[in-house]
């Protein structure tokens, strides 16, 4: 089992922040565009090569996030139409997530095995997950995972905030 750790910079004007190991070294780098669209978030790996790729559908109704790893689409994150509370989907080929994703303390499973745990850690400055990996071969999958989910709620966070001025 593998412990990772993601740390987003509070005053990051792009969505930069790193992926560390436990022992604190660098094991990707997460770039995300700034004043670009589509909004994109790209996840490189130590040799600086493109991982996975996290990008927002432009002209879509309601919200849509893509996640390509390795150059194919492994995940859809949507959103619903709902009338009260914000609500979204989750489409992705053999891949589940139980628990509380928003809250982001859930389990990532693969036909049923669990791969992957993700929690987030408190008392923090800025926001920071704890990703345990059981499968080594999902660990790209499960961390551009949480950043796309991670993405979709600072999307939400805007859109709440723009609709309240």
């Amino acid at each position: 089992m593998k412990q990772l750790y993601i740390k987003q910079k509070v005053f990051s004007l792009g969505g930069q922040f790193t992926v560390k190991d436990q022992q604190e070294e660098d094991v990707y780098y997460v770039e995300g565009s700034f004043m670009q669209v589509p909004k994109t978030f790209s996840i490189r790996n130590t040799a600086r090569d493109e991982v996975a790729l996290i990008t927002k559908k432009v002209f879509s109704f309601l919200p849509k996030f893509f996640v390509e790893v390795n150059g194919r689409e492994v995940l859809t994150i949507k959103k619903e139409w709902s009338l009260f509370k914000a609500r979204y989907t989750m489409d992705a080929a053999g891949i589940e997530v139980h628990g509380n994703w928003w809250d982001m303390n859930f389990q990532v499973l693969q036909h049923g095995e669990i791969v992957g745990e993700v929690g987030k850690e408190w008392f923090t400055w800025g926001d920071s997950y704890k990703v345990q990996i059981m499968d080594e071969a999902m660990e790209t999958i499960i961390i551009a995972l949480v950043v796309a989910i991670d993405c979709v709620k600072a999307d939400q966070a805007a859109a709440s905030s723009a609709a309240s001025v």
